[in-house]
This record gives structure tokens, sequence and C-alpha cells, in this order.
């Protein structure tokens, strides 16, 4: 039986989803509940409930009972069935095969040092990428995971043999605050990162820095701690917060400014980290 993959949406030319020039595919669904998640729409999976369609100005999305069509013709790319959409979802996403997807890639591969799979969090498939991870050694391009670190990368060999290089979410070094972010602990997060390390396939942890919702100097010296005791030119990427695309639920929380991020870098650099990145 032919695997097919739960696919959000595919950008040709990303430089902000790992090194150089990368193609990166965002995986449908996610197990973390992030209260400042910025791509609430891949989330979940559609619900047929039709009110994308009803709201649709352009007629692009057609209600047929039990599923919605979308027409990538017709869209304007408005975002209005995302904005209405309840299920934190939309009807963009759709089922595709490993090959459908690789006829994508070798569009952009002369252009491309690599891909980048993300989401919603892509190892929830983690079956169908590797079918397609095989696939895509074969065209000699580089395979970055970006991830929550939610799947026990240790305990999944074929996956990670087959990776080039992860890039993790560290929301909070605090096991209460990680809660209060996600609704999930960070046993397996903090557990990966350090597994991860170990094989030579960590190449950033990433953190969104949040006012007035987390201590953000704790949590930076803690996680700049935990990269220094690991390898210290491991990038670790802290990034503002902003309401901009979050979901409708949104935090009352401020945008930080550039000092603000510039002494959490100090921390960082303090602690021996050598490679970070202010975003």
């Amino acid at each position: 039986m032919m695997l097919r993959g739960l696919v959000n949406k595919i950008i040709p030319f990303s430089s902000v989803d790992g090194p150089g020039n990368r193609t990166a595919i965002f995986f449908q669904g996610c197990n973390f509940d992030c209260k400042y998640c910025h791509n609430p729409e891949t989330i979940n999976t559609c619900k047929a409930c039709g009110t994308c369609a009803f709201v649709c100005p352009y007629g692009a999305v057609e209600f047929l009972g039990d599923y919605v069509k979308w027409d990538e013709n017709k869209c304007k790319n408005c975002g209005l069935c995302l904005e209405k959409c309840k299920n934190n979802c939309g009807p963009r996403n759709k089922y595709m095969s490993v090959g459908e997807i690789i006829k994508k890639i070798l569009k952009t591969k002369p252009f491309i040092s690599g891909i980048t799979v993300s989401g919603g969090e892509c190892t929830l498939q983690k079956d169908f990428l590797i079918d397609l991870f095989e696939k895509i050694k074969l065209l000699g391009l580089t395979i970055f995971v970006d991830t929550n670190g939610s799947l026990d990368f240790s305990r999944n060999p074929k996956l990670t043999e087959l990776m080039d290089m992860a890039m993790v979410d560290v929301k909070s070094f605090d096991s209460d605050e990680h809660k209060i972010l996600t609704k999930r602990n960070n046993d397996m997060v903090l557990k990966n990162v350090r597994y991860l390390a170990s094989i030579n396939k960590l190449y950033e942890i990433r953190t969104v820095i949040v006012p007035d919702l987390l201590d953000n100097e704790k949590n930076v010296f803690e996680i700049s701690k935990l990269i220094t005791s690991l390898d210290s030119n491991i990038r670790y990427k802290l990034i503002k917060y902003r309401p901009m695309g979050v979901r409708k639920e949104k935090i009352d929380s401020k945008i930080p400014t550039d000092e603000y991020m510039e002494n959490l870098k100090n921390i960082a650099l303090k602690n021996g980290c050598k490679n970070i990145i202010i975003l």
C-alpha cells in the first residue's frame, strides 16, 4: 500500500528553514497546543464543517458534504478561510504521494541545497518521511527536520539515519512553563536535544521569547548552559514573539524590544554559546 502524507504547503525556496536555499515542506497536524502558534492552520485536520466554503469570496472552496475541495487556480490567498476556521485548520492541505512531492522538488533542485520538513509536527508522519527521505537521498540533497522534539529519535533509527540535521524547538527549559505553553511536558524534548547532539545531528535550538509569560532570563540561561555542555557551536536562535498570524485566542504580551533580545543574547554568550541568532 502506497503511503501518502498530509501536506499543508510547500515553499519552493526558503532561506529561513535551515542553511542555504531550501525547499520547505510543511506537514499537517501537531501534537502540541502552543499558546503563541504562528501556524495555527497546521494544528488539526479538516472536520468538513464547510465554513471556509461559505466565506470564500472567490469560489475557491467547494463544500461537498463530507469534505471540502480547494481550487488552487481560483484561490487569491486572501486568508479568509484560515481566519474563519474554528478548528485551527483550513481547506488547502492535501494528501500527496512521495512521487508527487519529488516532482515538485525536481523543479527546484538546481537552485537548492536541500529540503526541510516542518509543520505542524512533521514526525507525526514518520513512516511517510522515511519513504520520502529515501528518495530525496538519491537526489543528493540534504535533509533537515524542524521538530518540536516530541518523537523519540533514539527509538527511530531509520528516520534519524536518513536525515542530516534537526532543528529543535525548546519552548522552555522548565517543565511547568512548558506545560503552560504547550500542554505537554518537555522530558522528551530535552532527551532528544542531548541524543541528537551526541550523534552530531543537532543543527539548531530555537526558543520563542514571550515577555510577560515566561521567565525568559532564566530560560535562556538554562538552555544556553545545556547547549554549551553539549557543543558550544550549536546554533541558538532567539525568536521574537510577534502577534501577527498567531491563533485567534492571542496571548496578552508585547513584542520584545531589540534591547531586551540583546540582553538575552548576552546571557547566552556569557554561558559559552558561540553561535546565537536573533530573529
